[in-house]
Order: C-alpha cells, then structure tokens, then sequence
C-alpha cells in the first residue's frame, strides 16, 4: 500500500486558507497513492479557540471529494463542533465516501486542551484494504499502553502539532510504537510557527516493524510530501519470525 504524508505549514485559525493550500496538495497525489495522512488541526493549526472556527459536516464534504476524486483514503484531525461542544476530531474518509471518527483520547493538559476539548473514550481503528489501522493523534504517542497491538493492527498513526523543544520526543516515541507493537508506524507533523509563537520543524516518517526509518530524509524538516510503500509481508514475516506479541502482559485499559 501506498502512504503519502503531506508536511506543511498551517495558517494560523484560518480554515479557508487552509484547505485551500491542501487542495492543491491533494490534487497533485490524485490516483498516486492509497493513504494521504495530514497534520493534526489541518485546517486552523493546534488552537484553544474554536469558536466560530470549528468544523462541522462541512469538512466531511471537503474530504469526502478529494478523497473520491483521488481514489484514495485521508486520515487527519480538525477542531470540530459537536452538539455538547468541541472535540479535537480525526477523520479517516474512505474513497467511498464512508468515513470513521477517532476522537483524542489524551488531551494536551499543558496547553489547556483539556479545558476546551471533550476527550474520546475509545482506540479506534479502522480497516482499509485489507490493513487494520490504528488511529491516534499527537498527545496520545506519550502513552503505549493506548495504542498497545492487542487486535494485530499492522498500522499506527499519529497526526500531531509538535513543537521543537520536544521533537527529540516525537522521534523516540515513534520509533518505540514500532519496535514494541511490530507495526508500520506513521507520524504526520506540521512545521512553521503558530499563532502563540511555537515553533515546529516536522520530522514527520515512517518506521517499519524493526523501527527502520523508511523515508530516507531525516530529520526531514522542509514542506513536502513524501510517500512510501508498505509491505504486509514485512509484517508477518518478522510476527512469525519474532514471536514477541505473544509474550504481552493481559490487563484491561480502564
């Protein structure tokens, strides 16, 4: 399967800029790929201040078109507007139209997230031709014990805003998720400066079961798309060979 991480700049709580730019970012993978994975909060960046800016169905729409037009799944978070409030929402859009909420479960209490967002109460993860991936946003990778392979997902990703003073984190903690859950996984990060004048320098990639980094670019800093190609084989090759998932403690997350 083909993954496409698109690495970009974000306008600061302007969701009509932003999807603008991103259209002609979508346009230019149309029938080029499987997956396209976007930052976290593509449209306004990672704000505290979601009135008047929220999403609502309206991205649905927006998604839902590229996302058929291109023949190919997107995954990506949006500050959205519920009926008790807001959510800090990712939105896997199949080709089809048909799309899966993930909610983040782990709301970022140091910039005061948790005082603005309604937190999920459950992983998600969703199946798209024939691969079970697992969907989490930013705060979430500081937490193993959430996204834990106990359904034998073969995919992870993490859509984020993480700033630079903690890049050497996100970097950790990806390749971690890989090695410990014997899966590919994903990290998609924005770069350029917000609105509260936090930096963020990307360092989106790919790991694979062994925690290979398979974008050759890294740190990879500059906006992009890079896109990569994932082998299912790879995986149960190294489950069969490594048997280390069977070894896994059995407790429940409350």
């Amino acid at each position: 399967m083909k993954v496409s991480l698109i690495q970009s700049e974000l306008v600061w709580e302007n969701p009509v800029e932003n999807k603008k730019a991103f259209d002609t970012k979508l346009i230019e993978l149309y029938q080029q790929t499987d997956l396209v994975v976007l930052p976290e909060m593509f449209t306004t960046g990672f704000s505290m201040n979601p009135q008047g800016i929220a999403s609502n169905y309206e991205i649905l729409n927006y998604l839902k078109v590229h996302a058929s037009k291109g023949n190919f799944a997107i995954y990506g978070s949006v500050m959205y507007a519920t009926d008790t409030g807001y959510v800090n929402r990712g939105i896997f859009m199949n080709p089809d139209g048909e799309h899966t909420f993930y909610d983040k479960r782990h709301t970022f209490t140091l910039a005061g997230e948790h005082n603005v967002y309604d937190k999920g109460e459950e992983p998600v993860v969703v199946l798209f031709k024939n691969w079970k991936i697992n969907l989490q946003i930013c705060y979430d990778l500081r937490f193993p014990v959430y996204s834990r392979n106990t359904s034998d997902y073969d995919i992870c990703i993490y859509v984020a805003n993480w700033p630079v003073p903690r890049v050497n984190a996100w970097d950790a903690l990806l390749k971690a998720r890989a090695i410990e859950n014997m899966c590919y996984t994903i990290g998609v990060n924005r770069t350029g400066k917000d609105g509260t004048g936090m930096d963020y320098n990307g360092h989106s990639q790919v790991y694979d079961v062994l925690g290979k980094e398979l974008i050759d670019e890294h740190p990879w800093e500059q906006n992009g798309i890079k896109t990569v190609l994932l082998d299912k084989n790879h995986i149960s090759h190294y489950r069969d060979k490594l048997k280390f998932l069977q070894d896994r403690d059995r407790f429940n997350l409350l």
